[in-house]
């Protein structure tokens, strides 16, 4: 036996080395950092994070890069210029000036995204040496030379504009808006990631360059290329098309704020004209990399599935709704878990909300049982496999775990799931879904909105221009205030009129 071990331990020596030795070389300025279940971590001296996960079984390959750039990290005056970016990106740099007609002239299935914490981009294509060398190289380029201009900035307008108007015109995305902005009073996960159209409208060029050049830099991308290739000339094309650009000296500085925890139920009600009624509500959550995020996608799942939730069982199935649903949002930061009823004009939501709130937060009169929790993982189980077994789901779905901080979230939240017990559903659900943390909403079809008009600014000078004042009188005897000490106001504290109150010494 031990003559064996020996003999099969020199076995495995021998294979090892002859793996190691038909490796060749990583090229130059490119380090090797980790791998899981054939999915391998490189790193380029300019900061550059490159993932690499090959599937010779898939007939295409897709490439994906990743900027960590979203609306959270939008200053005041800035908002929807992430997005605004995402669109420009595709108007072309000088040695691509059309790339969009060249993504689809060779047969590519490109697209973009914007979200709270990150912007992609991905392209999803024929699986051919000469399609993954033109994607690199385009993507190195538009990564520091994109135009960001005022031409194509004009151009595009009508296209956001269109996007905006769209969302204006879902009721349920206004009102989850609101919701969030009523939940999130500080943090910028309560703003649009489309942003303000003030903002949008208003932009300035050089405000936006700065913004590109300060967040498109290598050390602030991860590039993901997932399907079919070859990964060892994949890794040399990677190093000369984004080994080029130098690593930037600025410094992005990190976020800190966080919303404090939240002291009382809060309320919107959105009156526009619509046909259906929708009630939504979200409660703080943990962020994506937290233990108790898996816990989080479970209890979504037993709350939101159609038929086998408890939303519809509660609602749809004696018809006080027409639709449910809920989502746990995965989040860098803390996040939310959202639900939503959908009703129909002859359906109350009078009758429904309280059905609604009782269901959710209901937990601890009806515990979730061992049932509800296997069947949910056992779903978002089967997702996951799928999503990973699809270069372009996947591809995508690790820009989303890149975002939360590491790319191996996605099979450490998967991980998490396998091991969720009921004990953690309900522990969660007991400690979060409270009415304290809960911010709810309605909408309320409304034919005639009764709405104040628009208050826009005002030109003081323009109002003062013919202004010259009343005739000016006599002086007053001046007070002298010598003999007193100094006084100064160190607080002035946001009250009613009345009760507006100094704090003097």
């Amino acid at each position: 036996m031990v003559k064996m071990r020996h003999i099969l331990a020199l076995g495995l020596m021998t294979l090892s080395l002859a793996g190691w030795a038909k490796s060749p070389a990583l090229p130059a300025g490119v380090t090797q950092v980790t791998s899981v279940e054939g999915v391998t971590e490189y790193h380029l001296k300019n900061g550059l994070q490159v993932i690499l996960a090959p599937d010779s079984s898939k007939p295409t390959t897709t490439v994906n890069i990743t900027y960590r750039v979203g609306s959270r990290m939008e200053n005041y005056g800035e908002t929807g210029m992430a997005h605004l970016l995402e669109h420009l990106m595709f108007k072309g740099t000088p040695k691509h000036p059309t790339i969009a007609a060249d993504l689809s002239h060779r047969g590519m299935r490109p697209n973009g995204t914007t979200w709270f914490d990150r912007t992609n981009y991905f392209e999803t294509f024929t699986a051919s040496e000469s399609n993954l060398s033109w994607a690199l190289a385009m993507e190195a380029d538009r990564m520091v030379h994109s135009f960001i201009a005022r031409k194509d900035l004009d151009s595009e307008m009508t296209v956001v504009r269109n996007e905006m108007e769209k969302d204006e015109n879902d009721a349920s995305s206004v009102l989850m808006d609101k919701l969030m902005a009523t939940a999130y009073q500080w943090h910028n996960y309560g703003k649009s990631t489309i942003g303000a159209r003030t903002d949008v409208e208003n932009v300035s060029i050089p405000h936006l360059q700065a913004f590109y050049r300060k967040y498109y830099q290598p050390d602030n991308a991860t590039l993901v290329v997932a399907g079919s290739f070859d990964p060892d000339k994949t890794l040399a094309l990677i190093s000369k098309d984004f080994g080029v650009i130098p690593k930037p000296k600025r410094v992005i500085e990190p976020t800190y704020t966080l919303d404090p925890i939240q002291d009382g139920e809060r309320s919107v009600t959105l009156r526009r004209v619509g046909d259906v009624k929708y009630i939504e509500a979200v409660y703080h959550s943990v962020a994506a990399a937290h233990p108790d995020n898996a816990a989080f996608r479970v209890l979504s799942y037993i709350m939101g599935d159609t038929p086998s939730g408890r939303l519809h069982k509660a609602l749809v199935e004696k018809e006080l709704a027409t639709a449910v649903s809920a989502e746990s949002f995965n989040l860098d930061e803390p996040g939310v878990i959202y639900f939503e009823a959908d009703l129909s004009k002859e359906q109350s939501l009078d009758k429904a909300a309280p059905v609604f709130m009782k269901t959710i937060e209901g937990v601890h009169d009806e515990p979730i049982t061992e049932q509800e929790v296997s069947r949910a993982k056992a779903n978002l189980l089967n997702d996951i496999t799928q999503t990973f077994n699809d270069p372009e789901s996947f591809g995508i779905s690790l820009s989303t775990a890149i975002a939360n901080g590491d790319w191996r979230l996605f099979f450490l939240n998967r991980d998490r799931i396998q091991k969720v017990s009921v004990q953690d559903v309900q522990r969660v659900a007991e400690t979060w879904l409270k009415s304290s943390n809960r911010t709810m909403g309605e909408f309320i079809p409304t034919a005639k909105p009764d709405r104040v008009p628009f208050a826009a600014r005002v030109d003081a000078k323009e109002q003062l221009k013919d202004f010259t004042g009343k005739q000016q009188i006599d002086h007053a005897e001046a007070f002298d205030v010598s003999p007193y000490p100094p006084v100064f106001a160190t607080h002035c504290s946001l009250r009613k009129p009345e009760e507006q109150r100094y704090l003097l010494n």
